[in-house]
């Protein structure tokens, strides 16, 4: 997700009971990280359809699922993100 093609964003709840934009690469990274043991480092390639999740976010029903160091990442309309073997 380079930022010539223009940043997308997820909106993700904080610990301040409010919500975020975080940029969506660090979402994912951070996301899959988070439930596996990766390091945020061994995460190379976010590789994406941008205009999918473009319009999914955008209020577009449903979910993309994509394969990430041999994880399924998926991330639903609502910017809630899962991860699964």
């Amino acid at each position: 997700m380079s930022p010539e093609h223009g940043q997308i964003y997820i909106m993700q709840d904080t610990d301040e009971e409010w919500v975020a934009p975080t940029p969506a690469r660090a979402a994912i990274t951070d996301a899959l990280a988070t439930a596996t043991d990766l390091d945020e480092a061994d995460i190379k390639e976010i590789d994406i359809d941008r205009n999918r999740l473009r319009e999914l976010l955008d209020g577009e029903d449903g979910e993309q699922t994509f394969t990430i160091e041999g994880y399924d990442v998926t991330i639903d309309s609502s910017g809630d993100i899962t991860v699964s073997e």
